[in-house]
């Protein structure tokens, strides 16, 4: 079985070693069939604390962490500018 992977924009960072990822998946409506925006919110294991909000990362699927933590940071794939 392949692993799942996505890739989202990190929206909260404030937990030790995890962070939440926003995923937007494009789907048709059922009846109208316009493609419409869904957002599914993931928690993702951040071992070295290394994303800040902003970040666009990749996370992958794996054993259960904890309660709600099914996913880990595979890479940061774009880093947010500090002004």
């Amino acid at each position: 079985m392949a692993v799942k992977e996505r890739v989202g924009l990190v929206v909260s960072d404030k937990m030790d070693k995890t962070v939440v990822v926003a995923v937007e998946s494009r789907v048709p409506h059922p009846k109208y069939e316009k493609i419409i925006v869904r957002t599914k919110k993931f928690k993702a294991h951040d071992e070295g604390n290394q994303c800040q909000v902003g970040d666009r990362v990749r996370i992958r699927e794996t054993r259960p962490l904890s309660r709600t933590k099914r996913w880990v940071v595979a890479d940061v794939l774009n880093r947010t500018v500090e002004i």
